[in-house]
């Protein structure tokens, strides 16, 4: 059964210059042939006057995409507008009425440019993490991963796991003893054992693919009147937070995104850490205290007269607050965000500690569920490499061969995917 027509707008609302509608399906040729005329050439911008139900609609760019060279696959085309608002609306509106042509669904686009094999799972990741990308290294990383890093790392060790697969096949069907040849073995072995330490080297950089992709999470705790709000709104280079001099006005978590020279940061400002009778403040605090453990580096915040240690948790950099008021004696990175004293070190020392979490950015692994089924493989290709060694039986081996394919393929979503899908392109746009 032919499958709607989808369109939808591929660029953000609002006026703008230009505006971008594209539209995918089987209808797509039909309807460029009924609005523009005549279908131009394919993936040449051609120029056209756009005619509705009611007349011309604007005179604008249209490229057509031919399948199955086109972002999905299907036969596809673009109409490049002027950047109206009621033109865009008008040109949906024509478009709505041609039977089997519907406004598409968030990620309707991609998941059929993943169903037609145009990307596969972790490129259609990639993509998702290239638009929600923020800074520099995750524009980078995402863009690695969309252009195929990942897939391309998984089709390696598939050659080298099929070949593994295939020695130990071969036994299978041509020993009457059902025991592997001592040669046969071998050579499995070796491509088995040369797979893991690859594995075991991109699951190494696991956490800090996941940490740029995500950003790294910093809280700013200590006591009350330490100068946390204050040293917030001094990194973010704007007021956030509220500044008082009266103990607890922070009461609840406030969490404030940075770009600290490409490196994504979640910055968290927390309520003062301190025994209290009022039950919102009690709150707050039973609030901080779970963010901190959550946290991936922390910022103990230590105002004069101030040594209690800081609770367990993050890493900590233990910050000698308001040095205007005095000479710290203690150890601690003294500052004072009135005078500057300190602040130039102190985003020094935070960029340190910071990329050394996040790497080079260059980590194949990105995501929970890329590294769960790298982990599952990995442990099937350990098990077959012990029973390789231990000459343990023949069957079993190629199973746990056949479970770390199966395994690969979740990574790319060849198999075992299904339940994520809907989850994963219902973070699109409608036009992607």
């Amino acid at each position: 059964m032919p499958r709607d027509t989808i369109f939808a707008p591929a660029s953000g609302s609002g006026k703008a210059a230009i505006a971008i509608v594209r539209i995918s399906g089987p209808k797509t040729r039909f309807v460029l042939e009924t609005i523009a005329g005549s279908l131009p050439k394919p993936r040449q911008a051609t120029l056209r006057v756009l005619n509705g139900p009611d007349g011309a609609i604007d005179r604008a760019l249209i490229v057509w995409f031919p399948a199955p060279h086109s972002f999905t696959g299907e036969d596809c085309a673009e109409f490049h507008l002027h950047g109206s608002m009621a033109i865009v609306r008008a040109l949906l509106a024509c478009l709505a009425l041609f039977d089997d042509c519907r406004l598409a669904q968030p990620g309707e686009f991609a998941r059929r440019a993943f169903e037609h094999g145009k990307m596969d799972l972790s490129a259609v990741e990639g993509l998702a993490d290239l638009i929600d990308s923020e800074t520099e290294r995750q524009r980078k990383q995402a863009l690695r991963q969309m252009e195929g890093g990942l897939s391309l790392r998984v089709a390696e060790w598939r050659q080298s796991l099929l070949s593994a697969m295939a020695l130990v096949e071969s036994d299978i069907d041509f020993s009457d003893e059902g025991d592997i040849e001592p040669e046969t073995a071998r050579h499995a072995r070796r491509f088995i054992q040369h797979l893991i330490t690859d594995i075991e080297q991109v699951l190494a950089t696991a956490r800090q693919g996941q940490r740029l992709r995500d950003g790294i999470v910093v809280v700013v705790a200590g006591p009350p009147n330490a100068g946390k709000s204050t040293l917030v709104n001094a990194l973010a280079y704007r007021d956030i937070a509220i500044v008082s001099a009266i103990a607890g006005t922070t009461r609840d978590l406030i969490e404030v995104p940075l770009d600290l020279d490409g490196l994504p940061v979640t910055l968290i400002d927390t309520a003062g850490l301190r025994d209290s009778s009022d039950e919102i403040e009690r709150q707050g605090i039973a609030r901080a205290r779970q963010r901190v453990s959550q946290s991936d580096l922390g910022l103990w915040l230590m105002p004069p007269g101030f040594d209690d240690q800081p609770p367990a948790g993050p890493d900590w950099i233990r910050i000698r607050t308001k040095a205007d008021l005095g000479v710290h004696e203690h150890d601690g990175l003294a500052i004072s965000v009135l005078t500057g004293d300190g602040m130039e070190r102190l985003r020094e020392v935070l960029r340190q500690e910071i990329g050394q979490r996040l790497g080079s950015g260059d980590a194949l692994i990105t995501r929970e569920r890329q590294n769960q089924a790298l982990t599952r493989a990995m442990q099937a290709l350990s098990q077959a490499l012990k029973g390789l060694k231990q000459d343990g039986d023949t069957e079993l081996i190629a199973e746990d061969l056949r479970l770390a394919a199966r395994h690969f393929g979740e990574i790319i979503g060849v198999v075992g995917v299904e339940a994520m899908l809907d989850t994963l392109f219902a973070q699109f746009c409608i036009g992607k």
